[in-house]
């Protein structure tokens, strides 16, 4: 018998509220720095901006991969969190980040020895390809930075110290607009460096996030406490066996279910990108505003993992299933706001915009679509990831993944657009459709109660 439907516990509000406001803006301040690199170097040069932007298609998977590694660090010690033990934490943390170490010294590899190749994937255009080389030379190595601060600010989030992280987001946006626009455009007697100027300022913030969070963890962190020991401790020699195959029992799934999800995307932006030219200018604003709209839904997805593996690690399934059924409906509840909003707000963020009729016909189209689907997101997504993938239930994730998007939404999509010759709306509407239909088979895994996995297997 269930004791209550919904949770009365007003803690369990207080700390999802909490983590869910911090990470949406530090999501939102990540964001607006992309969107600030875009804009100065949209403003230099044409082909600075295409340089920059193809080589963050490799930064994209570096990101994808940086992301699935913290979210199975959260899973695992989330719970470890909610059972009051802090010696694995420190073990798991210690395992993930020698994969991630292995990992970016991989990329980095790969970025050194054929970096026109990489960058070819994407574009033909010579002066696209050589602004990118030109880019990638520097940033490259960002990615190891990247992935160790991303990793450290992981493991932080799951013990819910998360204010840290938005500092963070907030000085890397000051350090890196403010060296961007000194060496891109030579102000203040500097050099003008163009694109080389943008790589600069995001080295510079990227050592500085880095700097940061290391400073943090080892001397300001009473929680964890990952540098009391010797870093060896628990991951090498005798024990730690376990530690690593939890580690990729956990991490491996979601891994390929993010690739498996990344590697969709440019596919799905050369299909939109196919249509006519009203209709590409059309999407590109509406997906704008889409983005930012979806930072809270992923910052939902963020606070969830932590409370849910929390309330697993304390051994109480009737407080994870109460937990678990308050928080699918307050998804609900935020998407349906989401989604009014966008439908509300299309007219006059439109306005802002010197479109053709016929773009800004298509765009307010598109923005009614979106609306709907930013309904199905808002539940879909933090129901799979937040609570069953956060649950510890991983495999479930991989797998909806690639039957959703590759044995569906991938061959629909090619069909509406090059082969039945859909409208441009239909398109949209094939390429976004797994937003809504993954609801069903989400739904009914959540129902069934067998995403609660015990992931607390480490001493």
């Amino acid at each position: 018998m269930k004791k209550t439907f919904f949770t009365k516990d007003p803690s369990f509000y207080r700390s999802f509220f909490k983590l869910m406001t911090v990470i949406a803006l530090q999501n939102l301040v990540a964001y607006s720095v992309n969107m600030l690199d875009n804009i100065m170097l949209g403003s230099y040069s044409q082909n600075a901006l295409s340089g920059a932007a193809t080589v963050n298609q490799i930064y994209f998977i570096v990101n994808q991969i940086a992301l699935a590694i913290g979210n199975a660090l959260i899973a695992i010690s989330s719970q470890y969190w909610g059972s009051h033990q802090t010696k694995p934490i420190r073990k798991v943390t210690k395992a993930a980040l020698l994969f991630s170490l292995a990992i970016a010294a991989g990329i980095i590899a790969l970025c050194i020895r054929i970096p026109n190749t990489l960058i070819g994937l994407f574009t033909t255009s010579p002066d696209i390809i050589r602004e990118g080389t030109v880019y990638l030379h520097i940033i490259q190595w960002t990615f190891l930075f990247f992935m160790i601060s991303n990793l450290l600010l992981a493991m932080l989030r799951s013990v819910e110290t998360v204010k840290i992280a938005f500092l963070i987001s907030v000085i890397s946006l000051l350090v890196n607009g403010g060296i961007n626009y000194i060496l891109i455009f030579g102000r203040f007697g500097a050099p003008e460096m163009g694109i080389r100027g943008a790589a600069i300022g995001t080295f510079a913030a990227r050592i500085l996030e880095l700097g940061i969070v290391l400073f943090y963890v080892w001397k300001k962190d009473t929680k964890v406490k990952l540098f009391d020991e010797k870093f060896r401790d628990g991951i090498l020699g005798k024990g730690s066996g376990t530690v690593w195959k939890t580690f990729f029992k956990v991490c491996i799934p979601i891994l390929t279910s993010g690739l498996l999800w990344a590697v969709s995307l440019p596919m799905q932006t050369a299909i939109l990108g196919h249509l006519s030219a009203d209709a590409i200018a059309a999407n590109s604003v509406s997906s704008t505003f889409f983005q930012y709209l979806k930072v809270i839904v992923i910052a939902i997805s963020g606070a969830s993992a932590v409370v849910i593996g929390k309330d697993i690690g304390s051994n109480d399934e009737e407080k994870v299933r109460c937990n678990g059924r308050t928080l699918s409906v307050l998804y609900l509840a935020i998407g349906l706001l989401l989604g009014t909003v966008l439908f509300l707000l299309r007219s006059p963020l439109l306005s802002m915009y010197r479109l053709t009729p016929q773009a800004t016909l298509y765009a307010d189209h598109f923005m009614i679509i979106m609306s709907v689907i930013m309904v199905g997101m808002s539940y879909q997504m933090p129901v799979g990831v937040g609570i069953i993938q956060g649950g510890g239930d991983t495999k479930f994730s991989m797998y909806l993944n690639l039957i959703s998007v590759w044995c569906i939404v991938m061959p629909l999509s090619f069909l509406a657009a090059f082969y039945w010759k859909l409208p441009v709306e239909l398109v949209v509407i094939a390429v976004q459709s797994d937003q809504i239909f993954k609801c069903l088979p989400i739904f009914l895994r959540f129902k069934s109660y067998k995403w609660i996995h015990n992931l607390t297997a480490i001493d």
